[in-house]
């Protein structure tokens, strides 16, 4: 019989990401509500330190999957072990970031498993008959629909700042399983030879709690220091319209929207930006927006919690020296 809620976390460099201690806190309510164990998940090289953490952030169990083969992310020896572990684990759910490494991995084994999977989800309630219900926006984020399954395990991918990192408990203990990798040889047909990062002090644009972005208004790629400045005060990553991106002022790593990153942090101030429906699909989860523009018509003001009709290139330096104050 099934039981209990799975949680794969997801690290980078053996430090837990934060959508992963997002899931383990939700989780946590879960579990306490529906009488389930919470399990974590981790896979990796040298991992075995990472399991006071994901217990103090609520795990009741974690299964260390540690190998030189998993040391790096690969589709196919993640996929060939997790499906593995989940047929032997039988929980109820399994949940993971709707992260680059999610996205890849969960229809992977969404079809592995032969269960469906509910993806970009942006809520997650418990449900008497269901046992879990998943909220998910739909139509470029203009409606959104509620997802459940009669099939074990649910699957789902849960959108990055969806929910609230609770403060650890460094008193809770939990059950610590060492498992093997079992990995077919068939699954091993990419190695990772090199993994290139690009240095930044700035935060990962999907975990950011603060994000600054330009759009068409900012005129050229020079003009971009003034929403550097910003967001080096206020510690934003920074980010840009698909307008922006295809005239080759910003790296597409950088475009939010529906065909670039999907971001839900607490603050996203729009510079210059419209409005269009496929930037507000990637953006529209903000808790609060700011934004700024001087056109009062555009579009971006029907969804924004603060507007400013005005010139971005007076406004940001403005907002850069007020924000200043604040920091200090």
């Amino acid at each position: 019989m099934a039981k209990g809620i799975l949680i794969i976390v997801e690290q980078r460099n053996l430090e837990i990401r934060k959508v992963s201690l997002e899931l383990l806190s939700q989780g946590r309510k879960v579990a306490d509500e529906t009488g389930e164990p919470l399990v974590a998940v981790i896979l990796g090289q040298g991992i075995e330190g990472l399991a006071q953490t994901v217990t103090a952030s609520g795990a009741d169990k974690v299964i260390l999957i540690d190998d030189a083969k998993l040391a790096d992310y690969t589709t196919g020896a993640y996929t060939s072990v997790l499906n593995k572990l989940i047929r032997k684990e039988e929980p109820q759910a399994v949940l993971m970031g709707n992260t680059a490494i999610g996205k890849d991995l969960a229809p992977r084994l969404a079809q592995r498993l032969g269960v469906g999977l509910a993806s970009d989800c942006t809520g997650m309630e418990t449900d008497a008959t269901s046992f879990l219900v998943f909220k998910r926006p739909i139509y470029a984020g203009k409606a959104f629909e509620y997802l459940t399954s009669n099939v074990r395990p649910i699957l789902a991918t849960i959108r990055p700042n969806t929910f609230k990192v609770t403060d650890p408990d460094a008193s809770r203990n939990a059950e610590v399983v060492k498992e093997t990798a079992d990995i077919d040889a068939a699954d091993l047909r990419a190695i990772l030879k090199e993994v290139a990062i690009a240095a930044s002090s700035r935060p990962d644009l999907t975990e950011a709690n603060i994000i600054v972005s330009g759009g068409r208004g900012m005129g050229g790629p020079e003009n971009y220091v003034i929403l550097e400045a910003l967001a080096d005060v206020v510690g934003a990553a920074v980010g840009a319209s698909r307008a922006a991106v295809d005239s080759g002022w910003k790296e597409h790593k950088f475009q939010v929207g529906q065909t670039g990153k999907t971001v839900a942090p607490t603050l996203y101030i729009a510079c210059g930006i419209s409005g269009a429906i496929q930037h507000l699909a990637g953006m529209g989860s903000s808790k609060f927006i700011v934004g700024i523009n001087k056109d009062p018509e555009a579009n971006i003001f029907n969804v924004a919690d603060y507007g400013i009709v005005g010139d971005l290139f007076e406004v940001v330096p403005l907002l850069t020296e007020e924000f200043k104050k604040l920091v200090k």
